[in-house]
């Protein structure tokens, strides 16, 4: 069976006992979680989040430019009005630069000169590009709360990264 077998499955199990007021409402003003798609950072158990907690938007290396259409989305027609930037420890996207993987991908006869992949070096760094990044993003409400956080894998800890 495949893991998208596996999924179907699985959602079986979760809708058979389900009752439509089991689904939370979305809440207006709440607030907005870019983290890493790494499968280490349990988001619900890590942050404490239930259901209709928080919007959580994923990708590699949770960084803020491939979040910033789905942050305009939020805020401007659900009402969002905080922003957690989340980035982690031992973080798979500090093993390599964009430009390895642009010459990986182009031994395969692929063009990705146009595409930025995000990859960092310094990931308390990389929390404060992304927080800077959304300061000079005209697109975002700056009136709102945006911290940046590394979220530490080998403790769970979350660490705050401030700006400077």
């Amino acid at each position: 069976m495949s893991a998208i077998d596996d999924l179907i499955i699985a959602n079986e199990r979760y809708t058979a006992g389900l009752a439509p007021a089991d689904l939370p409402l979305p809440r207006r003003g709440s607030l907005v979680i870019v983290t890493c798609m790494d499968l280490r950072i349990e988001t619900g158990r890590a942050f404490g989040l239930r259901e209709g907690d928080a919007y959580v938007l994923r990708n590699a290396g949770g960084r803020l430019a491939p979040a910033i259409p789905s942050l305009v989305v939020s805020q401007e027609l659900l009402g969002t009005d905080a922003l957690a930037i989340i980035h982690h420890s031992d973080c798979g996207m500090t093993t390599f630069t964009d430009e390895e993987l642009r010459t990986r991908l182009r031994a395969r006869g692929l063009d990705a000169r146009r595409m930025e992949f995000g990859a960092f070096a310094d990931i308390d760094e990389s929390v404060r590009e992304d927080m800077r990044a959304y300061q000079s993003c005209a697109l975002l409400r700056q009136e709102i709360e945006v911290r940046g956080f590394v979220f530490e894998v080998e403790t769970g800890h979350l660490r705050e990264i401030v700006t400077g």
